[in-house]
């Protein structure tokens, strides 16, 4: 359960992040409104895993879900430029997340 908490926590950092830039500097209210939303949840998430998962793997699997998650987000709508690094380099992010979460 705490795992999948975990998980949903890092989904919610995709959305805040994502609806921080689509702020434009906190100057549109709905995409306002969406990241503090998103960003107490994911929080409130991420706090509540760590009371029973070890704190370091926990943030960083966090981290990385939300991270990742970004990336591809920006990729689909064509906000970034996907090159060969850049998905290699996010293939060995996912790859070090899940590998911290077997040794947990």
């Amino acid at each position: 359960m705490f795992w999948l908490l975990l998980i949903a926590s890092g989904v919610l950092e995709t959305v805040w992040a994502s609806a921080l830039a689509a702020s434009k500097g906190f100057r549109r209210p709905l995409p306002t409104v969406v990241f503090a939303v998103a960003l107490v949840a994911s929080m409130a998430g991420l706090a509540v895993a760590m009371t029973a998962l070890p704190v370091g793997t926990a943030y960083a699997v966090w981290v990385g879900i939300g991270a990742t998650l970004t990336v591809v987000w920006a990729l689909i709508r064509r906000t970034e430029r996907a090159s060969v690094a850049r998905i290699l380099l996010l293939l060995l992010l996912v790859a070090s997340v899940a590998g911290l979460k077997t040794v947990s």
